[in-house]
């Protein structure tokens, strides 16, 4: 395999540039055949590296765009104009094939848009979902679409349950679980988009459909993939990511309360910090948009360097397991 390289949206994100070069800066470090494409304004990203004692730059390229899509700016606004943006540009890197791959932290529904136009879905895929690998009991499923689509009509929802399953099983389950969250795991609950998808996947041939799931069991991993729309799904992330801030925050408080609490802490804190580490968000950040022709990883807007180095990590998987042609494979069997 060549050595791989990386589009950066550079300008993207709340933090802006600095945490994302800082992030870059560090994952060249971490995997040292990895390239990097900077994209973004060339005087401020050459101002950021040469504040970097001893960055090696021999890895990294800077790739000139002049205008930023803003996070709240609208998706045709984005998609119509601003033809020079730094996300524009690092998709265009994409679809030439000068890079295997894209990370932006930016306007999730402009990378959404800018995506499907530049590079397009796959063959049977009305809309890519995004997916990323949430904790359970069990180890992690595979949740979808995070965002990118707050409307999903039933067959939609059918296609992210092929693409999560196929992701799945490339990623090394056997016969994924694959489940619809629900608002209960009767026949009769749920709204008619989600009945009809139900439906749908009963019926499908080669999908280890299991039926509907609450949230609780989606923590508990009763299924390797479940499948919502994006409005929902987006809630039930930034929800998990906010409640495993304020878990380790309110132990953090409860051990300094009292000399007897800290002389807990003392001891526990090995085990806490292991269970801190193997919650916190940063650790996941990075969902990957499945189901256009090309790598695309959202990292997520509030994202600082280590949250940002996770969305760099993922869309590196993905370049060494191939997963858009492998895809593509699948869901040529499984969605005509």
């Amino acid at each position: 395999m060549s050595a791989p390289i990386i589009a950066i949206d550079a300008m993207g994100g709340d933090f802006g540039p600095h945490s994302i070069v800082q992030a870059c800066l560090a994952c060249l470090t971490e995997f040292p055949s990895l390239h990097l494409v900077l994209v973004g304004q060339p005087v401020l990203l050459d101002s950021i590296l040469t504040r970097q004692p001893g960055a090696d730059r021999s890895r990294l390229k800077i790739e000139p765009a002049s205008e930023v899509i803003d996070m709240d700016e609208r998706p045709a606004l984005a998609l119509r104009g601003k033809r020079d943006s730094s996300m524009r540009v690092a998709l265009e890197l994409l679809r030439s094939g000068r890079v295997q791959a894209c990370v932006s932290a930016g306007n999730t529904g402009a990378l959404m848009a800018l995506s499907r136009h530049m590079l397009k879905t796959l063959p049977g895929v009305d809309r890519p979902a995004m997916v990323t690998a949430i904790p359970t009991a069990r180890g992690c499923c595979y949740m979808l679409d995070l965002g990118a689509n707050v409307d999903c009509s039933a067959e939609q929802l059918y296609q992210f349950a092929v693409m999560g399953s196929v992701a799945a099983e490339v990623r090394g389950r056997v016969k994924p679980r694959v489940a619809l969250l629900n608002i209960g795991v009767e026949a009769n609950k749920g709204n008619q988009q989600v009945k009809r998808a139900a439906s749908l996947l009963e019926q499908a041939d080669g999908l280890n459909y299991i039926g509907f799931i609450e949230g609780d069991g989606l923590y508990r991993g009763e299924a390797d993939v479940v499948v919502c729309d994006g409005f929902v799904g987006n809630i039930v992330l930034k929800s998990s990511e906010g409640l495993a801030v304020m878990i380790a925050a309110r132990l953090k408080a409860l051990f300094k309360q009292t000399l007897a609490s800290r002389m807990i802490g003392m001891l526990a804190w090995p085990l806490l910090r292991r269970l801190q580490a193997d919650l916190a968000p940063a650790r996941h950040n990075g969902a990957s948009l499945l189901g256009v022709q090309g790598i695309v990883v959202k990292s997520h807007g509030a994202a600082g360097a280590e949250g940002f180095q996770s969305a760099i990590r993922c869309a590196l998987n993905e370049i060494r397991e191939d997963l858009p042609q492998r895809l593509h494979g699948r869901l040529e069997r499984m969605l005509r």
